[in-house]
C-alpha cells in the first residue's frame, strides 16, 4: 500500500473514529491461535489474555502492520487484550455506550479518578478524558461476522464528543445513525474506545470470536501505572500488581 493510502486511512479514521482493515491476520496466523484461546469462564470471555506470551507477541505484530501503524503512536504500549465469544451457547448484547475504564496497577487517591472496580483480579478505573482520547482498540475477528452474528455497531464521529451520558448517547445515535461493522475472519476493526458502540445478541448459529487489543500512552497522569505495558518497538513489557 502506498503512503498516500495510509494517509487516507488515517484521515477516515480521524473523522469517523473507526475503520475496518481487511485481512490484518492471514489464515495461518489465525490457526496458530487455537491452542491459546481458552475462555476463562467470564461472561463473554476473558480480559486478561495479554499475560500470555503468544498474545503479547500478537499485540506487537498487529501494531506493526502498516495500516495500524498509521493510526497508533510509536510510543504507545499494548495494555490489554480481551477475548469475546458470542454464539448460541454464549450469547449477549451490549447497549449503546463508550469504553471508559482502563486496567491499572494499583488504586490511587485522586478526585479526577472514578469508577474503581476489580474484574478477574485486575483493577480498573475511569481516567481523565484526555487519557481516553489517546486510546486505540484493534478488534481482530477470528471468525466471519455477518449481520446475524451480533457485530459491533458504531456511531461515526462520536469519539469527538468527550464523555457522554446514556440519554445523550441514545440521542446522538438517533441523530447521526450507526454503522454495522460486519467482518471476515482475519479482518480487524480499529476504533477509538470513546466512539459510541453497541451490539445485539447473535441470531445465527455461527460463532463470533474477537480479540480486542487496547493500546494507550506510555505514561498515565495522577500517579497511575498500567497493570501491563508492552512496548511496540521491542516487544518488552513491564507488569505491576
Amino acid at each position: 500500500m502506498a503512503s498516500s493510502e495510509w494517509l487516507d486511512t488515517a484521515s477516515v479514521f480521524d473523522a469517523r473514529g473507526f475503520i475496518t482493515i481487511p485481512g490484518l491476520l492471514p489464515a495461518a496466523g489465525l490457526a496458530s491461535l487455537a491452542p491459546v484461546l481458552l475462555c476463562d469462564g467470564a461472561v463473554g470471555g476473558s480480559r486478561c489474555l495479554l499475560a500470555r506470551a503468544e498474545i503479547a507477541a500478537l499485540a506487537v505484530q498487529l501494531a506493526a502492520h502498516p495500516e495500524v501503524r498509521a493510526l497508533v503512536s510509536a510510543e504507545h504500549v499494548a495494555v490489554q487484550c480481551t477475548y469475546f465469544e458470542k454464539s448460541t451457547d454464549r450469547n449477549w448484547l451490549v447497549p449503546i455506550h463508550q469504553d471508559l475504564s482502563i486496567p491499572v496497577a494499583r488504586r490511587v487517591e485522586s478526585e479526577r479518578l472514578r469508577g474503581w472496580s476489580e474484574k478477574e483480579g485486575s483493577i480498573f478505573v475511569q481516567p481523565p478524558v484526555e487519557v481516553l482520547e489517546q486510546l486505540l482498540a484493534v478488534r481482530l475477528h477470528l471468525d466471519d461476522c455477518g449481520e446475524d452474528d451480533g457485530p459491533l455497531r458504531l456511531v461515526a464521529g462520536s469519539h469527538r464528543l468527550g464523555i457522554v451520558g446514556p440519554e445523550r448517547a441514545i440521542a446522538e445515535r438517533g441523530a447521526r445513525g450507526e454503522t454495522t461493522c460486519a467482518a471476515r475472519a482475519g479482518d480487524a476493526l480499529v476504533m477509538r474506545p470513546l466512539a459510541l458502540h453497541a451490539s445485539s445478541k447473535s441470531s445465527g448459529t455461527s460463532r463470533r470470536r474477537v480479540l480486542h487489543f487496547l493500546y494507550g500512552p506510555p505514561t498515565l497522569p495522577e500517579g497511575l501505572d498500567w497493570a501491563v505495558g508492552i512496548r511496540l518497538d521491542a516487544g518488552t513489557h513491564s507488569a505491576e500488581k
